[in-house]
């Protein structure tokens, strides 16, 4: 019965939210459903610890408990229109349906209330006539700087009437009635005000947040806003120009023949960088870009967003697409907005009739702008950042050259000798490719030449991407003139065929005698695509003696087994198992690559269940990585 309930109760739930004509109405039903035990018309609502701010619940949040990553605390109040009945269950009753003025008492914007008396504009929202009152908060009016409240009740109360009316439409505008991207003409000389109604369920006029919407009087209808809007006159463009913080941004604007964009209509959001953020990267840096005109347009169009967001439109971390064709993530912290998990947002909402500004004081430069050196230096490989560097290969990573490096992680060199030597500077070489390659556009059997001369071989298996023994393990990373593949292993390029590789480990040598006596050489020699389990001497010596005689002693029953159904293996990084009669065998090294195939080292003897003592098993076709 219990489950009955909860799939009862599941199937409302989503049939309510679906059924909303908005996001803001998805959310507010499903706070609704979420409040219903507590009577009627209560709506469940959120509250930042340590906060006063409140919002409706989407399901994410309600699960999470989580604002901006802060802890909320679920509060049940009347839903917007709805008020206690003493002696009563939940919230029965409506409000009163009294004109603008008094509701504005009756929804606690009771400043916003003195206010109209003191601009002579309460006649007006207590009369005849069909208006929208966007009304600010009583919080809203506390945070207004003094200078700037001074300024508007002190000039005879002309400065005080205007900034109301520019909160006012002359005519009735529901919840529903304000889409995405809406501009109404306000009652302050036509100014528009600028409506965003984000996916998430929350609307903002002139980015200040709907805090308490839809109160319906007998004269138009009030929503309660969480901070005083101000008239916008201008595009982002020319709020660039005007503002000396961001000299250096309108020169790099200009050089990058963007202005024109940012004076055209448009919803853009622009994290604007200010001269200290450009002065905290290297000079060498930033000259390179402001020199380079494709990297500087996109390190510009990595800083604006195709649309535009208001910060209280910002409740969790969310990837947001570029102008760059990149996406950043764009999320906050308590009060403070995020960009890549960094609070680098220094002011929030400045508006423009096309879109918002924000200003960080850090520069965002997307890969595509970066040198193969700074792509290294700013990721997961600093390890071979620092050998490259050794082995004298800087020039190749920070020219114009169109290649392709290899780049290990830094788990890659644990255990291993770091030490430049002339083998590991010629390997480090062979971690350049000649070209500009994307992952997208490798293929199996694929013949990729390095800078050290070599041609590695590219592997494709159903999860992995490998060339040669090392697989791509991160998405490319593109810069401006070469990309770079995050791989998993130094490389091992093939230095012979799989007998080369036996007679040059001495691991090998009780293995290469029978193989020699057994007539195999020439089999492993030839051209193929090989998996070898080569039991090492430890392992021939591991074997009971009469075994081991026994095999010794008769090299005809010394074959080579091709994989069949029956023959499982499994490999895993760094770690590979062979199960045979129901045992897990590791091999003790993996990846001992072979221009017709790819030896790995076991420690005992294969036995699978159909084979005799003596046989050893080589796998054709290496697709089990």
């Amino acid at each position: 019965m219990k489950r009955l309930t909860l799939f009862a109760l599941a199937i409302t739930l989503i049939a309510t939210v679906f059924a909303a004509k908005t996001p803001y109405q998805a959310v507010l039903q499903h706070s609704r459903i979420r409040g219903r035990t507590h009577g009627p018309n209560v709506c469940a609502m959120q509250k930042i610890q340590g906060t006063d701010k409140k919002y409706f619940t989407n399901c994410k949040q309600w699960y999470h408990r989580k604002i901006c990553g802060k802890p909320t605390v679920v509060s049940y109040e009347c839903c917007p229109g709805y008020e206690k009945v003493i002696g009563e269950k939940g919230c029965p009753a409506a409000l009163p349906l009294v004109n603008i003025y008094k509701t504005l008492g009756v929804v606690g914007a009771t400043t916003t209330k003195m206010y109209s008396e003191r601009a002579k504009l309460q006649e007006e929202i207590e009369g005849p006539g069909s208006f929208t009152f966007f009304a600010p908060s009583n919080e809203a009016w506390a945070a207004l700087p003094t200078e700037i409240l001074d300024a508007l009740v002190s000039n005879v109360n002309i400065e005080l009437l205007n900034a109301l009316h520019y909160h006012m439409i002359n005519k009735r505008l529901t919840s529903d009635d304000l889409k995405h991207g809406a501009l109404f003409p306000s009652m302050y000389q036509d100014f528009d005000v600028h409506i965003h109604h984000y996916s998430n369920g929350i609307v903002t006029v002139n980015c200040a947040r709907l805090v308490k919407t839809d109160q319906h009087a007998t004269n138009g209808i009030v929503h309660v806003v969480d901070r005083v809007i101000t008239a916008i006159t201008n595009n982002v463009n020319s709020l660039i120009d005007t503002d000396d913080d961001l000299d250096t941004l309108r020169t790099a604007v200009a050089a990058a023949g963007l202005t024109n964009l940012l004076e055209n209509e448009g919803f853009y959001t622009i994290f604007a960088p200010t001269n200290e953020a450009f002065e905290k990267i290297p000079p060498e840096t930033l000259t390179r870009i402001l020199g380079d005109p494709v990297a500087l347009k996109d390190l510009l169009n990595y800083h604006i967003l195709k649309n535009l967001h208001c910060s209280e439109s910002i409740v969790a971390g969310t990837p947001l697409e570029t102008l760059q064709g990149t996406v950043l993530e764009v999320g906050c912290d308590g009060e403070e907005m995020t960009i890549n998990g960094k609070a680098i947002v220094t002011q929030r909402d400045k508006l423009g009739t096309n879109g918002v500004i924000h200003y960080v004081n850090e520069l965002l430069i997307p890969d595509s702008a970066k040198t193969l050196l700074e792509l290294v230096e700013g990721s997961v490989v600093t390890t071979a950042s620092k050998l490259f560097k050794d082995a004298g290969l800087t020039d190749h990573l920070i020219g114009s050259e169109a290649v392709t490096l290899l780049a290990p992680l830094n788990d890659a060199f644990k255990d291993k000798s770091l030490a430049m030597t002339p083998d590991l500077k010629k390997l480090l070489r062979n971690h350049i490719l000649k070209e500009k390659f994307s992952s997208k556009s490798l293929y199996h059997g694929q013949e990729l030449e390095t800078l050290g001369g070599l041609k590695l071989r590219v592997f494709v298996f159903r999860n992995s991407l490998c060339i040669e023994n090392a697989c791509i393990a991160a998405h490319d990373k593109n810069g401006r003139y070469a990309n770079m593949f995050i791989v998993d292993q130094i490389l091992a390029p093939p230095m012979g065929t799989v007998m080369d590789v036996l007679k040059a480990d001495d691991r090998f040598s009780t293995l290469v005698g029978a193989i020699q006596r057994a007539g195999l050489t020439e089999l492993l020699n030839k051209k193929g695509t090989y998996t070898f389990f080569a039991p090492t001497n430890a392992a021939f010596s591991a074997m009971p003696p009469a075994d081991l005689n026994k095999l010794m002693s008769n090299v005809s029953c010394v074959t080579i087994c091709v994989r069949k159904a029956d023959v499982q293996c499994i490999i895993t990084h760094q770690l590979v198992l062979f199960v045979s009669m129901g045992t897990l065998v590791p091999v003790v090294e993996t990846d001992l690559m072979a221009t017709n195939g790819v030896v790995h080292a076991v420690d005992v003897i294969i036995k699978p269940l159909h084979i005799a003592i003596g046989q050893f098993v080589l796998l054709q076709d290496p697709d089990i990585k």
